[in-house]
């Protein structure tokens, strides 16, 4: 057996184990008791030590020093790469400390939770300060010298720095600042108003689902406070949540995490249990939900579709017209939550943790200014205060996890969505036509050729270039955004 045979036996077994450790993660969210969680975190510490000490195992830098990659294609080039980095990577960190950010950040979650759900900032802030000086400590080792928060970035977005992302959001934010004035002093569409059954929104959703291509028999749906997708391959499974006054959350969430999926459930079966067999970065997996929520889901075709759908489920729900309920999804809201935020101000959420998340690992902020330093940045932002912390700096999971680094990536996603939606209409331009139909078909399988099949054989902007033929740029996402809400709002 050749040295790249035997490693990629040893990544394979490695890869499984951590897909053990994600059905964890999902258990965890989904079905697990409460009761449970303390030892859970046992659990997750002990599935985290095993996978470290694989990634740093001296047989895989025995294999790495004895391949030669002149003798390999571009898919073994590929697996080379991203094996070395993990292996260099990891060895940076020493083991105890993994193994502590993971049971921390295991126990983290349910405190989290509870804090959120008792309006609780100072009951989560000890052990945010744990967190957040755990992963400082991993970021230390892993920058050896050089920009912590780059080091973070790197683990969700590799080759993208702090410097870039900051250049990028600041030369967007002045047309999203422009646009969301224009729109919020325009007159707004039809609010939904009503009680709709969260039995009814599920079924619904499940055929939304099935609509965008998820593949029941490799996947499932729950409910969850947060929703997010697990998983790789052939079990990728989703979550979402339900609000009986407002069943777009659950439809919209659905849509975006089947994105996700369908990036899992797309890549080429060859990569299963490899590293190529994962999306290439969380900018990219994000492209492929946000795509699916908001260029697809929310376009004009789909909702027309989704409003018969509706109508059939819910009877008569105040909703005249399939115009009218155009405008009524895509409604720009004042409000608080990103996962519910519209796309004209949904950047600006992101932009807001990006800098605070930033400050925190540089330690420009202290943990226990975080909630005036988010309150405050809120109101310049949003021009309206934060209500209660479950609004404010409680509501997202990422920084109970230890996930810094993880929301830019956000924002990036909907970059690179803007581009491939423009590449994807020059492609396909009777879209429009069959997405009213609610066939999404040649859509996703446009996506699923030009970007989800390959999964993470090329580097992330790379992987852009080879399904748009164009660099990624904002332009393309805030051209489209004008448009759009331009048409909306009349302006």
């Amino acid at each position: 057996m050749s040295a790249y045979e035997q490693l990629m036996a040893f990544t394979h077994t490695t890869q499984a184990l951590g897909e053990v450790a994600g059905r964890l993660g999902w258990d965890q969210e989904a079905i697990m008791p409460v009761g449970a969680g303390p030892q859970r975190a046992e659990e997750m510490a002990a599935m985290e030590s095993v996978l470290h000490a694989r990634r740093i195992d001296p047989k895989v830098g025995e294999c790495l020093a004895a391949i030669d990659e002149a003798q390999l294609d571009e898919v073994g080039r590929a697996q080379v790469r991203h094996i070395r980095k993990l292996f260099e990577r990891t060895s940076k960190v020493p083991a105890d400390l993994a193994a502590e950010i993971a049971k921390v950040t295991s126990r983290a979650q349910g405190i989290w939770a509870q804090a959120r759900s008792d309006e609780d900032v100072a009951g989560f802030l000890p052990t945010l300060e744990e967190v957040v000086n755990l992963k400082r400590q991993e970021g230390q080792a892993l920058a050896t010298g050089g920009d912590v928060y780059d080091a973070m970035v790197d683990d969700y977005e590799p080759e993208m720095t702090a410097e870039e992302i900051a250049a990028m959001f600041d030369a967007m934010r002045p047309r999203l600042v422009a646009l969301r004035a224009a729109v919020l002093a325009a007159d707004a569409p039809q609010k939904l108003t009503g009680t709709f059954a969260a039995d009814k929104q599920m079924a619904l959703t499940s055929k939304l689902a099935a609509s965008f291509g998820y593949d029941f028999d490799h996947g499932r749906i729950d409910c969850v406070t947060h929703p997010f997708c697990s998983g790789s391959g052939k079990d990728v499974r989703i979550t979402t949540r339900t609000s009986e006054s407002d069943p777009f959350n659950c439809f919209y969430s659905t849509i975006h995490e089947v994105g996700h999926a369908a990036y899992e459930q797309g890549i080429d079966d060859a990569y299963l249990l490899t590293p190529l067999g994962r999306g290439v970065s969380m900018g990219v997996h994000e492209s492929q939900s946000r795509i699916y929520e908001n260029q697809m889901g929310r376009g004009r075709a789909y909702t027309g579709w989704l409003f018969e759908q509706m109508k059939a489920e819910f009877g008569d729900f105040g909703i005249d017209t399939a115009d009218a309920f155009y405008g009524t999804v895509n409604r720009v809201n004042d409000g608080y939550i990103r996962t519910e935020a519209d796309e004209v101000q949904y950047n600006l959420h992101i932009m807001l943790r990006f800098d605070l998340e930033r400050a925190l690992m540089l330690g420009d902020l202290a943990v226990g200014d975080l909630e005036a330093a988010w309150n405050d940045r809120f109101k310049a932002d949003f021009g309206y205060a934060v209500d209660k912390p479950s609004n404010g700096v409680l509501q997202d999971v990422h920084w109970s996890v230890g996930l810094f680094g993880y929301f830019p990536t956000y924002s990036l996603g909907n970059v690179y969505a803007g581009c491939l939606n423009e590449a994807m209409r020059a492609a396909v331009p009777n879209l429009d036509a069959q997405l009213a139909q609610g066939d999404t078909s040649v859509a996703t399988g446009w996506l699923r050729e030009n970007l989800q099949q390959h999964g993470g054989l090329r580097k992330p902007a790379d992987t852009i270039v080879h399904a748009t033929g164009k660099a990624p740029s904002g332009e393309p996402l805030l051209d489209y955004l004008e448009a759009k809400f331009g048409g909306i709002y009349k302006l």
